[in-house]
């Protein structure tokens, strides 16, 4: 048996035989490159399980992921843009109106029949020197030994085979600009993609000759408060480089799940109209558990078991709750408690031993030096 197919066998068992894999997507992966550490997060990815769901019965859901309101804006926005054969997109991108665009069909069966589909429509377009627009096309991504499928809003093929990712988001551009936090998002996303195009391109090198992915995103978004679709380009190099750095610090996926303890499973146990999980919540706790988490106040934005994992931070007085640069400034000191200890303490030679328990130890006479002043003042 191959190590691959090995490992698909091991998910699956982990997830439950019954229970279909959620895909990996691209804002997931973004998310667990921005926090590598989190075996808990990776192998729960990997195995396509649902971690909403594991938060509910675990008693600690989080509100993540967008209204169905925000859902059905986003399709209806995403539809106008690409209405009448993409003639608006194609707009955006720069094409002329009489450039006889191709719009290739991508439908096959199942996902490994979507990407060898994609794969063949980017080979033709690259070579067919015209504009190419392929419809949420399918790529892959290893990630930590384990295949992720992508689904980006639209690829570009420009008339000298250069590969453009296009995005279409449902947040406007004011005045010619758009929140910062949203635009940084999308470009995280971006980036995702733009690390699977560069690698079908190695692979169809040999074929197509060289092919240049553009760092340069198109983000579609509605013009200040109409709905009317504006663009700009982003530049995701930065992102790239980061993601894909972090996603090479990945433990492998496999490592991780043979360090479960024999019968471990994350088997939710749907209910007959799958709508429902059954499994027992101390049971699911103690099978979360096993994994180790890496958690920080960035993760609530990102993760639904955040909620879970802060409670347990707290608990465990862990200093990783107030935050990673927080966590890098103190050094050998792991909980709030010994940080209270140092900081309150009067050993000379811990402090000159500690930078991190001499700068405390600093701080905490000033602050006492502050509340004496401020209280005699009041005097």
């Amino acid at each position: 048996m191959s190590t691959t197919h090995y490992l698909r066998e091991r998910l699956a068992e982990l997830r439950g035989p019954a229970t279909p894999p959620r895909p990996l997507d691209a804002r997931a992966l973004a998310a667990l490159a921005a926090n590598p550490g989190c075996r808990r997060r990776a192998l729960l990815d990997a195995a396509g399980i649902d971690k909403g769901a594991v938060a509910q019965v675990l008693g600690a859901p989080a509100p993540f992921g967008q209204s169905q309101f925000a859902f059905a804006r986003g399709h209806a926005f995403e539809a106008r843009v690409k209405a009448e054969k993409c003639a608006e997109l194609l707009r955006l991108l720069g094409a002329p109106e009489d450039s006889g665009a191709l719009l290739p069909g991508l439908s096959a069966a199942g996902p490994e029949g979507r990407t060898a589909r994609t794969r063949l429509a980017l080979a033709e377009a690259t070579a067919a020197g015209c504009w190419t627009l392929l419809d949420h096309p399918l790529l892959t991504l290893d990630v930590a030994g384990s295949t992720a499928y992508l689904e980006p809003d639209a690829v570009a093929v420009a008339p000298d085979g250069s590969w453009t990712v296009v995005e279409v988001k449902s947040f406007p551009i004011l005045d010619g600009g758009a929140d910062s936090v949203k635009v940084g998002a999308a470009a995280r996303q971006a980036a995702v993609y733009v690390l699977a195009l560069e690698r079908l391109a190695d692979l169809l090198e040999e074929t197509t000759g060289p092919v240049r992915v553009s760092h340069d995103v198109l983000l579609v978004c509605p013009k200040d408060f109409s709905n009317l679709p504006t663009a700009q380009f982003v530049d995701v190099r930065k992102q790239r480089s980061v993601t894909r750095r972090q996603l090479t610090r990945l433990t492998r996926i496999e490592e991780i799940a043979a360090e479960l303890p024999d019968g471990t499973t994350f088997d939710l146990r749907w209910s007959e109209d799958g709508r429902t999980p059954t499994r027992p919540a101390p049971e699911l706790t103690a099978a979360v558990e096993t994994l180790p988490a890496a958690y920080s106040p960035e993760c609530l934005a990102a993760c639904e078991l955040a909620f879970h994992c802060r409670d347990r931070s707290r608990a465990c007085g862990s200093v990783e709750s107030l935050g990673r640069g927080l966590r890098g400034e103190l050094g050998t000191l792991t909980t709030v408690e010994a940080v209270l200890a140092a900081a309150l303490g009067t050993d000379a030679a811990g402090a000159e031993a500690d930078p991190a328990v001499a700068a405390l130890r600093r701080a905490a006479a000033l602050r006492a030096e502050a509340l004496g002043a401020g209280g005699a003042a009041c005097r």
